[in-house]
């Protein structure tokens, strides 16, 4: 379907819809520290889905979508959490080169996809990510200091090649690897933040070539990334993500984590059972 083929009341259903993700997705930012794109692939899924753009590639644009905003959203968080002092760049730039051949892999892997298949993967990650989330420990170590050698030649590229089959960020998986090697969790979501940069960017300009069937393909696509999403997803966080770091000051997170948690692990089910359904 193209944007001459949209009527105006559809436009301004997509419109409302993307404005209301990145309201959501902004406040779970700023209330709990997540990344917005575990939030953002699955719903932009729905609301593709539901306007007529369920085609075999509906997860590649809804993937590459969410990391386009991730570039922006990444770049201005570590850039905060470096004024701060927190982010180890020692750290992060040792693990820039594994993350970012990961990422470009996880691109190519996830073009070679099925949209059915990629919900498959998205779906189980998600279930660990939440699972994660909900019964993860601070104290759970497999090590005192970050690898190096081999094992962060190995961890690296698997971060950023997960990441982007998942859509998101650093988060979800930089920041329970770092404090699982005994980083401090101030310092690991910070340095996380840089892992997003690293991640986000070079698997969007890999995407911005992914060749997408016009006939399913939403209005405003370039490659993979659809831009009136981006664009209004990202205004949206900008307004509400202040406001979840308000909410955060004044409300237990850890109990709201646990919700969310749980929330993650139902749409990811849900996501799976959709896949496995056809």
């Amino acid at each position: 379907m193209t944007l001459a083929e949209m009527d105006s009341g559809l436009l301004v259903q997509l419109a409302l819809m993307l404005m209301g993700i990145g309201a959501v997705a902004g406040i779970l930012a700023g209330l709990l520290g997540v990344g917005g794109g575990i939030v953002l692939v699955f719903a932009y899924f729905y609301s593709f889905q539901s306007l007529g753009f369920a085609g075999p590639q509906l997860m590649q644009i809804c993937l590459a979508t969410s990391l386009a905003t991730i570039v922006v959203t990444s770049v201005r968080s570590v850039m905060g959490h470096n004024r701060k002092g927190a982010v180890d760049w020692t750290v992060l730039r040792s693990w820039a080169p594994g993350i970012a051949v990961g990422a470009v892999i996880g691109v190519l892997v996830a073009a070679s996809l099925r949209s059915v298949t990629l919900q498959l993967i998205f779906g189980a990650l998600g279930v660990i990510v939440g699972l994660y989330m909900a019964f993860g420990r601070a104290d759970w170590r497999l090590g005192s200091v970050m690898p190096t050698g081999l094992t962060r030649a190995t961890l690296s590229p698997s971060v950023g090649f997960l990441s982007v089959l998942m859509g998101i960020g650093g988060g979800s998986f930089g920041v329970p690897l770092m404090t699982l090697f005994g980083f401090p969790i101030h310092r690991a979501v910070a340095t996380a933040s840089g892992f997003g940069v690293l991640i986000a960017v070079p698997s969007v300009i890999s995407f911005l070539f992914v060749e997408i069937d016009p006939a399913f393909r939403p209005p405003m696509t370039i490659g993979a990334v659809n831009i009136p999403a981006f664009v209004i997803v990202i205004a949206m966080t900008m307004v509400t993500t202040p406001l979840g770091v308000k909410m955060a000051h004044s409300l237990d997170p850890k109990p709201l984590k646990r919700v969310f948690a749980v929330f993650i692990s139902i749409v990811a089910l849900n996501m799976l059972r959709k896949a496995l359904m056809g």
